[in-house]
């Protein structure tokens, strides 16, 4: 089951630090039209894609997989309380949701989905502790 967990959470972090980086003029705007100050937005333009495939890298190799999905948990833990935000109307204007192929995802399904992930997540965690 850990592999099946892992598979998926690197196929996440994969396409969405890839997308990021292969249209990074796009997702650079994205960042900019978020909620956030301009120079954060700059910061995370450049960071998240690298922390993304990063993640993807700690889950790829059983001796970093722990840290990946701790990694995975805490990132999308930080996704999740954005969207969900967004979702309950926190913020004075609905930013772009622009993530390439998940950007076809309202909001909603989005918070929805990251909750599943974050599931995911917590169930590889559960499988290596009870494997050790």
């Amino acid at each position: 089951m850990d592999k099946i967990i892992s598979t998926v959470l690197i196929l996440l972090w994969t396409y969405t630090g890839l997308d990021k980086l292969i249209r990074f003029e796009s997702s650079r705007k994205a960042f900019h039209n978020q909620t956030f100050p301009a120079d954060l937005a700059e910061i995370l333009a450049y960071i998240v894609p690298i922390v993304e495939l990063m993640i993807a890298l700690l889950l790829l190799f059983s001796v970093t997989r722990w840290w990946g999905y701790l990694s995975s948990i805490l990132l999308l833990t930080v996704f999740t309380t954005y969207v969900g935000l967004i979702w309950v109307g926190a913020f004075p204007r609905v930013p772009c949701n622009c993530a390439g192929i998940l950007e076809s995802l309202g909001w909603t399904e989005h918070f929805w989905m990251n909750l599943v992930c974050i599931g995911m997540g917590v169930w590889g965690l559960y499988n290596l502790k009870c494997e050790n």
